[in-house]
């Protein structure tokens, strides 16, 4: 049941904390007197158990308070008289101090929204005129830009012209060696055939001999005259490459400034009021450079001056080949002659070898015959010493059956017992001389094997050679076909 004028909510329920009001507990007037609440209420601790008090041997001031102001407001609640000088949390004090703090709050919020406003209004003015000022800035170096691009354009044009000349006057130069440079293909090819079919010798004839020698000196021979003349041939090549480069690089230059005064000259034209001109969030963040002015402009006169460089190098070249021809045709033909005697030397010594080779092999193959006999003689023997040892050890099987002291140690048991040892003596030396013989028949099926492998590898390196080899040295181009003419 309620009582009149109080609700069981106002009663027992905490109170709510005012948004606009300072707590209670940040109220110095909570703090004034903390023990006139006990004075009040001397019996508030009556209603408590001795457990209780015990258990809290010295409670805090402010513990103690905060208890006894519970204690109050669960001893009075019962009596609606005593709830307002109860429940009161703020002074007048307190009341008029919050209507001030707002009303200096409102104050300071209200100078500092005009002070943005005029801030704001000023920036905008400054970054108005800042923008004016920065795009007529970049119509101007927009604009001369437009003039270096014009003046680079006249100079890559008579270049250009110079060029084209050039690039005729090489190309004949170049056609003649060319030819010399593909006649050397066919002798390079051979050198090359002959070390790979050398290459599929095999085991111990695969030896770094005097013929691998001069066949890898006559590869780094006509290699060497390819290279010199593909090193010529590469700068007549490369001459024309690089002059037909130079050229492209000029008429390359010439497209990108072209395109560049167009798209330059277009961007100096635009204006707030152009059309076509709109939103492309993030493009000053990418950087699609790829040159800066000083690098821009070295790079049209680095085109410039490589195109003249190029130019002056065309005449000297065409004077180099002809020394050349002479001299890379001189040198192939004089190795060609020198692998050709070492080819001959080898297949005599590879022959000799193979004769010695298949006259070791009959005497492995005799001596095998002769140690397959031995085996079988020792195979025999150690069968007949079986039946010897059966009598001996049976014998003394025998004898164990004697009765009482007849189960002497007699002469005959000793007789037996040393025939026994003597036996297995026998049979454990013919073994080990049977385990030798076939371990000897063994390295000799080894060696026997070996030598009909090598024998095999000598037939291999003959073919080779004499077979495979030779028959493709029998061709050499003629010395006027070396030097370039048909």
């Amino acid at each position: 049941m309620e009582l009149i004028g109080s609700t069981l909510t106002a009663t027992y329920a905490r109170p709510k904390t005012s948004h606009f009001l300072p707590a209670i507990s940040t109220m110095a007037s909570s703090y004034r007197n903390p023990q006139q609440a006990l004075a009040m209420n001397a019996s508030a601790n009556q209603w408590r158990t001795n457990s209780y008090l015990k258990s809290s041997i010295s409670p805090s001031p402010f513990s103690v308070q905060r208890d006894n102001l519970d204690l109050v407001r669960a001893k009075t609640m019962f009596y609606p008289s005593n709830r307002t000088s109860l429940t009161t949390r703020y002074t007048p004090d307190d009341w008029h101090k919050s209507n001030q703090s707002n009303y200096m709050e409102s104050e300071s919020s209200r100078k500092s929204a005009e002070r943005l406003r005029k801030d704001t209004i000023r920036l905008m003015q400054d970054k108005e005129q800042l923008t004016r000022r920065t795009q007529e800035n970049s119509s101007k170096n927009i604009g001369e830009r437009l003039n270096d691009i014009v003046f680079w354009r006249s100079e890559l044009s008579h270049e250009i012209d110079n060029m084209v000349t050039e690039i005729a006057a090489l190309t004949e130069v170049k056609k003649r060696l060319e030819r010399a440079l593909a006649e050397t293909e066919r002798p390079y090819q051979v050198s090359q055939e002959c070390l790979y079919h050398r290459e599929k010798r095999m085991s111990i004839d695969l030896v770094h001999d005097d013929v691998e020698k001069d066949l890898i000196k006559e590869v780094e021979v006509i290699k060497s005259c390819q290279e010199r003349m593909r090193r010529h041939l590469d700068r007549a090549i490369a001459q024309l490459t690089s002059n037909r480069a130079a050229q492209h690089e000029l008429e390359r230059d010439m497209s990108d400034k072209v395109s560049a005064q167009r798209i330059d000259g277009r961007c100096h034209h635009l204006r707030n009021t152009s059309d076509g001109i709109g939103y492309y969030r993030g493009i000053e963040r990418l950087d699609h450079s790829l040159s800066v002015p000083d690098s821009w402009s070295r790079f049209t006169d680095d085109n410039i001056l490589q195109s003249q460089s190029q130019r002056a190098a065309s005449h000297k070249l065409r004077d180099e080949i002809e020394i050349l021809l002479s001299t890379t045709s001189n040198e192939m033909w004089n190795q060609f002659n020198s692998v050709n005697v070492a080819f001959t030397n080898r297949m005599s010594e590879i022959a000799d070898a193979k004769n010695n080779l298949q006259t070791h092999l009959a005497k492995t193959l005799q001596e095998i015959f002769q140690t397959e006999m031995l085996i079988e003689s020792l195979k025999k023997a150690l069968r007949d010493k079986e039946c010897p040892l059966k009598v001996a050890q049976t014998r003394l099987e025998e004898r164990t059956r004697r009765p009482n002291v007849e189960l002497c140690r007699d002469n005959p048991h000793h007789r037996l017992v040393s025939e026994v040892r003597e036996i297995e003596d026998t049979i454990q030396k013919l073994r080990e001389r049977l385990m030798e013989a076939e371990n000897t028949l063994q390295i000799l099926v080894k060696t026997k094997v070996t030598l009909e492998h090598d024998l095999s590898v000598k037939a291999n390196s003959l073919f080779l050679d004499q077979e495979k080899c030779m028959s493709m040295r029998k061709t050499f181009p003629s010395m006027p076909r070396l030097v370039g003419y048909t």
